[in-house]
């Protein structure tokens, strides 16, 4: 019986993950897309898109916990903003270096 509720156990902890890492996505999916409309009018891609925002999410987790935003268990529009202010900023830095590098 222990066995077989241990079992249970790691089987809902692997739904979760999974439901956990596609939110992830969809959400990088999102902010990479909202960071690409406000920096140059559309989006980057599919897969640049998530790529953007799932770095974006780090980077804007911590400028939000830098700044003392704080979501309150971190629902879906706080990981939006907090996502899409990173995608923004990563942009912003990574358009700074290549447009120094051209100019020289």
């Amino acid at each position: 019986m222990l066995a077989t509720l241990v079992e249970m156990r790691s089987w809902g902890a692997e739904i979760g993950m999974q439901r956990g890492l596609i939110g992830w996505i969809i959400i990088g999916l999102l902010a990479g897309w909202l960071a690409g409309k406000l920096s140059r009018g559309r989006g980057y891609g599919c897969i640049t898109n998530v790529i953007l925002g799932l770095i974006g999410a780090v980077l804007g987790g911590w400028i939000f916990t830098k700044l003392g935003i704080w979501g309150g268990g971190g629902g879906f529009i706080y990981s939006l903003a907090a996502a899409t202010v990173g995608a923004v900023v990563l942009v912003a830095v990574a358009r700074l270096f290549a447009d120094g590098g051209s100019n020289n």
